[in-house]
């Protein structure tokens, strides 16, 4: 007669899909000076209004002091994204799951505290996990739309500074594989940019799926050579998280 093997003698998961929201201090302690109030910053405020139509999300911050439901809002250059529900649903029931703005006390820890998501995999049979970002988006989107072209690749240095030595850092274990950005609208810098995390030991970095759609050339052309280049050099592998273009 056969018998059933218990859940404890399965491996476990690996994920390469889960995501983490950024704390606050990603950015605030890792850009220049100078760039302190037009870099991502957090800012607790109300929100005024809110709608998701036809893939834009279009909130509105609204004045301290002001009447409408609280929540942590990021700040960068003209852009105010406040963080929502639907950025981190995990411990809510489906009809708790709106789109509604949050705060970070408002969170499961586990969200983006090292630590708390490592006693979550635990709970959830999950060895490893990838993780891609919130506010910089699926794979670094928010930079490369800004105006700024010094402050977005600065920032884009910030986070993977972040994702490679805490999010994944000696307190993660090894546990948690570091998923690094590039500044999208340089090739040349993107391929620096790999170059730099594949020398510290990362092997994965994002990209969009259809880059077109975002305003840039297609990877049918021979524009992304040099990164596609430094990522074949490096064995660095391509991330797509579908709805990124």
């Amino acid at each position: 007669m056969e018998t059933v093997e218990s859940a404890e003698t399965f491996p476990k998961i690996i994920s390469v899909d889960d995501h983490t929201v950024e704390p606050p201090d990603v950015w605030r302690d890792r850009l220049p000076s100078k760039y302190q109030d037009r870099g991502p910053r957090i800012v607790r405020a109300p929100l005024r209004e809110m709608s998701f139509l036809g893939g834009k999300f279009a909130p509105v911050m609204g004045e301290q002091g002001e009447d409408g439901p609280i929540g942590d809002w990021w700040i960068y250059e003209d852009l105010h994204r406040p963080l929502t529900r639907l950025d981190t649903a995990v411990g809510y029931d489906r009809d708790e799951i709106k789109l509604e703005v949050i705060t970070y006390e408002q969170m499961r820890p586990g969200s983006f505290s090292v630590p708390d998501r490592l006693a979550d995999m635990d709970v959830n049979h999950v060895q490893s996990a990838l993780c891609f970002p919130t506010f910089p988006r699926f794979c670094g989107q928010t930079f490369t739309e800004a105006k700024d072209r010094e402050l977005g690749l600065l920032s884009v240095r910030a986070y993977n500074d972040w994702m490679v030595d805490e999010w994944c850092g000696p307190e993660a274990a090894g546990r948690l594989i570091p998923l690094t950005l590039i500044p999208l609208w340089d090739a040349e810098l993107a391929a620096a940019e790999v170059r730099r995390n594949a020398a510290r030991g990362v092997r994965a970095v994002a990209f969009s799926e259809i880059p077109p759609h975002l305003g840039l050339p297609s990877i049918h052309t021979d524009e992304w050579d040099p990164f596609l280049r430094a990522c074949d050099e490096t064995g660095t592998v391509v991330a797509m998280h579908i709805g990124s273009s």
